[in-house]
This record gives structure tokens, sequence and C-alpha cells, in this order.
């Protein structure tokens, strides 16, 4: 029985992904290496901006050593311009309070970045009070292992068998089965191969969660 939902961030609450492949794009290119979209998707999606850079410097990217605090400042001042949340979030989260159901969020992302787009929807940000986590920032190792997720879990006081995992990532998606979690694998543009590879359960609307973990009608 599902007791605890446990959301990823970028990509599952908020709309963040374009801005930030964008500007990554535009960073890895202004150092060196040229990458297309789909490209930086397959490789980087799911990881922490430091494992970003290092990739990329064995890629022959000549990025500085304080490169990803420059990343972050500047993507954050993006974000902050406009970053949307997902389609169906804001009813999920209703479903969820009203059914009694604790929810927590963990995001290889720093704690600022979080602010930077949950904070634009201070309802939302509300609710997430005191249970948001970083893997770069609480736990010592970031997904795909599973120290971020069973640290949710803790703080909800849940069993980590008895919490689902929402992800979009294939890192995500390793880390949830590493901590004994069941996944639902969030792909709003349909198939998805590399995520379905990781035994997540796939779904493409938000309207889907309530049904998938047993609510109610």
């Amino acid at each position: 029985m599902i007791k605890a939902v446990i959301f990823d961030c970028d990509g599952v609450l908020v709309d963040s992904e374009p801005m930030t492949f964008e500007l990554l794009q535009e960073e890895f290119a202004a150092h060196g290496l040229e990458l297309e979209r789909h490209e930086m998707e397959g490789m980087f999606i799911g990881g922490t901006i430091e494992g970003c850079a290092m990739r990329a410097r064995e890629m022959g990217a000549t990025l500085p050593e304080d490169w990803a605090d420059h990343y972050y400042t500047t993507l954050c001042e993006r974000l902050r311009a406009g970053t949307p949340l997902m389609a169906g979030v804001p009813e999920l989260l209703e479903r969820l309070d009203a059914a009694g159901v604790p929810y927590a969020v963990g995001s290889n992302g720093r704690h600022v970045k979080m602010d930077a787009t949950l904070g634009q929807h201070p309802e939302i940000r509300a609710k997430l009070e005191g249970r948001l986590f970083s893997g770069q920032e609480d736990v010592v190792r970031p997904k795909p292992a599973p120290d971020l997720y069973l640290h949710c879990a803790a703080v909800l006081g849940v069993a980590p068998e008895h919490c689902v995992v929402i992800e979009d990532s294939p890192p995500g998606a390793d880390a949830a089965a590493a901590a004994g979690m069941r996944c639902l694998g969030y792909a709003p543009q349909g198939e998805y191969p590399k995520l379905a590879a990781t035994g997540a359960e796939l779904f493409n609307d938000m309207a889907q969660v309530p049904a998938l973990i047993g609510l109610p009608a």
C-alpha cells in the first residue's frame, strides 16, 4: 500500500528543463564543446551540474574550476523570470492532501534552484515547507544512489516499500529502485524507452497518478 509520494523537481513539478538545457548548451559551446540538445539530454538529464561539468571536460570543454557556481547563478536568474508548473501538479497535490498522503521532493539540484522555481508558486512552495531535499546538499551521494530518496522517506516517517517516487529521468528511477521504492516514470511527450528500461511504470498525465497509487475515485 502506498503511504507517501516522493517527487523529483525539475521536469516533474516545474517545467525548468528547457531553460536548463538551453543555458547548458550555450555554456558548453562557449567553452569549446558543441552538442545538440538531444545529445545533451541523453547524457545529462537527471544528473548534477558537477557531474555534467566533469563529463563535459572529459569531452574537451575548457570549463573553469568555478564554472558550476557561475552556471547556477545565471540559471537561477533565468528561471526566476518565469518557470511554470508542470500541468496537473496543483490538482495532484490537492488530491494527496485530501487523502492524507504525505509527500516530499528529492532533487539533484541545489536548494537555490528549487527556491528559484518553486518560489514563484507560493501556494505550492508552502505545501512543501520542510520537505524539499537536495542530493547535492542534504545527503552524501546524489542520485542514482538511493540516499536522497531514503532520506525523504525517513523524514516522512514512511518505510521505503510504502513510498512511490515520481521521476522523469533514468538516474532518478535508478535511485528509486536502489531505495526499494516503486517508481512512476513521467513521460508527458510519450514513449521514453530509456526510462522504461529502468523498470519505471510510464505515465503521461498527472491526472493518472491517483488511480495508479490506489486513491479512491
